[in-house]
């Protein structure tokens, strides 16, 4: 089936097939997996005995400008699927095309491209001359399991990026670069927010260490303080629960690959052997919750939420600091409500997104509105033609009233209903899914959940997922690289610190450490013998957004010399004034932003 790409798809996509040309030519044993274009560029798996180095990238990279000098054409060959066989054979690339080739369903058409004596098993589509490609670069190399599976074969696969302009390139490569400055794992390490220890603890397994469980209990704060405002009631769940629950859920055995493996134990009752998973979720336990209590159309809309942890066993592969882990932290709720709320309460979950976007200066960002296939009803979707078309058509108009951007993408639902995944660019333009907001018209009645309506008939409830501020995990990830470590003074693992300027003033420097601690601030003193230059050295080091200097004439006139990160040398004030101000400041999480 020929797929049609965007243009810069197409370019992205031809620059893996020249890639791939030109490791051949290099390396003619290397044996060809698959090389599709992405969000961000493109790659291309190789299986080869000889370890790419970073000499390597920069040999392949001249051969592919060799490549597109030669300006060969990208011609599409349709053949039956004997027929191809034969071209796979012939050219050499039999033992992992051939599987890619049975992958194709039975009756569809078998197509390849063609560009110079290179020749690809491909849906397409591509450039019309290699030409066509202008701007790209190879980025590195990495180890990826053939199909994503960790029992298969490691193979190598070369990361590249591609543009419609040489501009272009050089501004996504110069965001490459920032984004390194800001990586996550690094400035986490540097601030010592968390630490990971696969020899012991386990890989994707965080601990979160005491600055970085500032940031941990400031979001909870302020989620429940947004939740409680917006008519929310926390519960709280265990970490494991029977295999009976996630069997009635339909998460088993659907989703088991994604979760940690079972735990068998005997029934004290019975001598029975039960299995238990860690919980990869929280619905099915909220869905107990909910059906604990009889319900009536009066207790609608109920609203439930909880920071729950999840565990999820992802590849060892795609494990990546906070950003992809195996325990989580999720802003987690369930709304129950009937047809006739659902607007109003999808539209303000919404609004808390915007809300929350507002609040941390999140500029650009993008709902993806996914729906459902119809051809696959009963097989990746549950099949209720009439409630999917329904519930699509509801949430279609919410978004459209709400005047949020968004864009629709069709196959991409969960099995239960549609979906909204929150996608947020960061302040280097990276892109970033934080989040989601799910409807779910099919779990609730696999649960019986019921409620009495106002003509004393039993109704099953819609259920709306949301998780406004995802997982800890990735959305502090996000934080870091956003703020570049310089969070606002609410959100700062250590808001001011005092820095005396010799040891006489350090009474004076101690009894404004104890007002501000007094008032519930985040405060240290730095005591040590050391030259007040290299205490500001460290302070900014540490990224502390407000340092106190305090010498003899401040100690005279009860006043403090103020630097900040966001606004420079504020000059002498009052200490009751600077305390005033910093409170104010952090009551209403004020928003500043390192320039």
């Amino acid at each position: 089936m020929k797929v049609q790409m965007t243009p810069l798809e197409e370019i992205r996509h031809s620059s893996s097939h020249v890639l791939a040309t030109a490791v051949l030519r290099l390396f003619p044993d290397a044996k060809l997996d698959i090389g599709p274009p992405t969000d961000t560029g493109f790659y291309y798996d190789f299986d080869l005995e000889h370890k790419f180095t970073a000499e390597d990238l920069e040999k392949i990279e001249a051969a592919m400008k060799k490549v597109i000098k030669e300006n060969q054409k990208f011609e599409r060959i349709e053949v039956s699927r004997e027929e191809a066989v034969t071209m796979i054979t012939n050219f050499g690339q039999t033992e992992y095309k051939l599987s890619r080739l049975r992958d194709i369903p039975e009756g569809e058409q078998v197509s390849f491209y063609r560009n110079g004596e290179f020749l690809d098993l491909c849906a397409g589509t591509h450039v019309n001359y290699t030409k066509k490609i202008k701007a790209f670069k190879l980025l590195s190399v990495a180890g990826a399991y053939h199909r994503g599976d960790s029992n298969n074969k490691q193979l190598q696969r070369i990361y590249g990026t591609a543009f419609q302009s040489k501009d272009e390139l050089a501004e996504y490569l110069e965001m490459l670069e920032e984004a390194k400055k800001r990586d996550h794992r690094r400035i986490g390490k540097e601030m010592q927010l968390f630490t990971f220890d696969s020899e012991h603890v386990g890989p994707g397994l965080p601990l979160w260490m005491p600055k970085g469980t500032v940031l941990v209990e400031e979001l909870e704060k302020l989620a429940k303080e947004t939740e409680f405002e917006a008519g929310y009631d926390r519960v709280r769940t265990p970490h494991i629960a029977k295999e009976s629950l996630y069997l009635t859920s339909g998460h088993l055995p659907y989703y088991e690959e994604s979760m940690f493996p079972a735990m068998e134990f005997e029934e004290e009752t019975g001598g029975e052997k039960v299995r238990y998973f860690l919980k990869a979720m929280n619905c099915p336990h909220h869905h107990k919750i909910y059906a604990a209590v009889p319900r009536s159309y009066r207790d609608l809309p109920l609203r439930l939420a909880e920071y729950g942890t999840c565990y999820r066993y992802e590849q060892s592969g795609e494990l990546m600091g906070l950003m992809r882990v195996r325990s989580m932290q999720m802003n987690d709720a369930h709304i129950y409500c009937t047809a006739e709320q659902f607007e109003a309460e999808f539209n303000a979950v919404n609004e808390m997104y915007l809300k929350y976007f507002k609040l941390f200066g999140f500029e650009k960002y993008l709902m993806r509105f996914s729906t459902h296939d119809p051809d696959k009803l009963g097989k990746k979707f549950v099949d209720n033609p009439e409630l999917w078309l329904k519930t699509e058509n509801m949430l279609r108009d919410v978004l459209q009233a709400s005047g949020i951007n968004y864009v629709e993408v069709p196959n991409e639902a969960a099995f239960y209903g549609p979906k909204i995944d929150v996608q947020v660019w960061s302040a280097i333009g990276r892109e970033f899914t934080i989040a989601t907001n799910q409807v779910d018209f099919a779990v609730p009645a696999r649960f019986d959940l019921e409620y009495t309506t106002s003509e004393n008939t039993k109704e099953t409830p819609l259920c709306i997922h949301r998780a406004p501020l995802g997982t800890h995990e990735r959305f502090i990830g996000f934080l870091i690289e956003h703020f570049g470590g310089d969070f606002p003074t609410w959100l700062a693992p250590e808001q001011v610190r005092v820095l005396p300027i010799s040891d006489k003033i350090a009474d004076y420097a101690q009894s404004i450490l104890a007002d501000l601690k007094a008032a519930g601030v985040r405060a240290t003193a730095d005591l040590h013998a050391e030259k007040l230059g290299a205490k500001i050295r460290k302070a900014e080091l540490e990224k502390v957004p407000n340092v106190l200097i305090v010498g003899a004439s401040e100690a005279e006139e009860g006043n403090v010399s103020v630097r900040s990160r966001f606004e420079g040398d504020r000059g002498s004030m009052s200490r009751e004034a600077f305390l005033t101000d910093l409170i104010e400041t952090i009551q209403a999480r004020k928003l500043q932003i390192k320039e």
